[in-house]
């Protein structure tokens, strides 16, 4: 009997996340993202300015969004890539041929979660030298996350995964649902961004059960 196809996602626990930029930083580090391009992203819920709280002091309130690809199973992006350069693989990591990418960026324009980047120019890394864990990205293509693919090709959970100091991020099989993933999902009630898009994504959000001050 064949082994079930896995279904790579993962859930980020809201209610633990820090806001640190722990996942960002070693995203940088792991998959040679060029400076002044971020893979992955922290955004600030809270008032109406950047890492600013909502409510009237001291009754305050912020939290935090990780944004990064949604690796979802109805990619727009899959469908809107001329050259198929933007495929999926048969695990749901939705990866980039960088040979076959032409930087027209209709990707970008139809990627609902706004997690493209292009390299407009020359890529340049500080320290000026290939970490390699992941090849470079030329001038004149798009990137993205990409579950840290050469981890998972060994086995390894993503980077942002076993960095993350408050263990908010969970990776695994969807379609086991044994895995610690799936488990999460289930008894938390994970829940997925701008699901009326109809994109389904394999990351999902597991929301906060407490109400968090400062």
């Amino acid at each position: 009997m064949a082994e079930p196809k896995k279904r790579y996602g993962m859930a980020i626990d809201l209610e633990r996340c820090l806001g640190c930029w722990t996942c960002a930083v070693v995203c940088k580090a792991e998959n040679n993202v060029p400076m002044g391009l971020w893979w992955n992203r922290v955004l600030t819920r809270g008032g109406d300015g950047m890492d600013m709280p909502s409510g009237t002091y001291p009754d305050l309130e912020m939290s935090y969004l990780p944004l990064s690809c949604q690796h979802c199973e109805d990619a727009p992006c899959a469908k809107v890539c001329p050259t198929g350069a933007t495929h999926i693989r048969n695990d749901g990591v939705v990866l980039i041929d960088y040979d076959k990418c032409i930087g027209c960026r209709y990707c970008m324009a139809a990627c609902p979660y706004g997690v493209r980047v292009f390299n407009w120019a020359q890529p340049q890394r500080i320290p000026d030298f290939d970490y390699g864990y992941a090849a470079a990205r030329p001038k004149g293509v798009v990137e993205k996350c990409t579950f840290c693919v050469q981890r998972l090709d060994q086995g390894l959970d993503p980077a942002c995964v076993v960095s993350c100091p408050a263990q908010a991020r969970i990776f695994g099989d969807l379609n086991d649902p044994e895995s610690t993933v799936s488990k999460a999902i289930r008894e938390r009630g994970g829940q997925r961004l701008k699901e009326e898009k109809g994109t389904k994504p394999k990351v999902f959000y597991l929301s906060q059960r407490r109400r968090q001050s400062l």
